[in-house]
């Protein structure tokens, strides 16, 4: 059974994993599925129709399962889904969707949310994220695997962070940003290719070689979205180990609706 604080308010129907540990004054709504190992150290707010996977650990007043802060939203009923082994600090906020999208937030593995950070309604964040403190993701915003929200910076509405990229601290994304590009500013404009983080994740010296050729296509030749795209075709048949990334890379920019950020 469950190990439920004194002072905590569960429902009834709620469904808790049985090593599940519930701190001081929690609440958690009728609708909520806890799954295995997963820890609430105090005063944290589970609500909606929410579902959080395997050895998660959630900080005090984090609010999860909350209500969008949409106006259209008018209490139809809509799903948060959140994976394992998530650390969700303090203040955080995470919402349910909304009857315009597909009625569902998605939230990964391995991710770290730093202290007030919101997830909107529809969200979409993959895995082994980190969002710093004050991070902002507007509704129907994409954040890809691996990529790092600095503090402070934000997300338009329906934009998309690529797989890898990096926003510095304050950046005011309204834009899409492209996987393996780091950017800052209001608005964001992009400052090269993730280098570091590219190593970090194991590439060497002839992946990096065609990350920045497929970067410098986008934004240094002068190119058309079109004309970089036949480019990074050209770059895959070169180097074939990075085929999934830079189709990726290519199929980002080609598909973006928003456009991708300049300089």
């Amino acid at each position: 059974m469950a190990q439920i604080h004194q002072f905590s308010v569960v429902d009834p129907n709620a469904k808790l994993a049985d090593d599940v540990v519930v701190g001081p004054f929690c609440v958690i709504g009728p609708n909520v599925t806890i799954g295995a190992g997963t820890v609430l150290k105090s005063h944290v707010n589970i609500h909606g129709d929410t579902v959080i996977g395997e050895r998660n650990v959630i900080y005090p007043n984090a609010s999860i399962g909350c209500d969008p802060q949409d106006k259209k939203y008018a209490g139809e009923p809509t799903k948060l889904v959140i994976g394992d082994d998530n650390v969700i600090r303090e203040h955080v906020t995470i919402s349910i969707g909304t009857t315009q999208d597909h009625g569902i937030t998605i939230v990964g593995n391995r991710n770290l949310f730093m202290a007030n950070a919101h997830v909107a309604h529809d969200c979409v964040v993959g895995d082994d994220t980190i969002l710093a403190n004050n991070v902002a993701l507007a509704g129907h915003t994409v954040l890809g695997n691996r990529s790092i929200m600095g503090g402070q910076a934000a997300i338009h509405q329906f934009g998309r962070i690529g797989e890898l990229a990096m926003v510095g601290g304050g950046g005011i994304c309204l834009m899409d940003v492209p996987p393996f590009v780091i950017c800052n500013g209001n608005p964001a404009t992009p400052h090269g290719l993730n280098v570091v983080g590219l190593r970090r994740a194991g590439y060497g010296l002839a992946e990096l070689n065609a990350f920045k050729a497929a970067y410098k296509a986008i934004y240094r030749d002068g190119l058309t979205i079109a004309e970089a795209a036949a480019e990074i075709d050209k770059i895959i048949e070169a180097t074939p180990q990075l085929t999934r990334e830079l189709t990726h890379m290519r199929d980002f920019i080609t598909t973006s609706k928003r456009g991708i950020i300049r300089p």
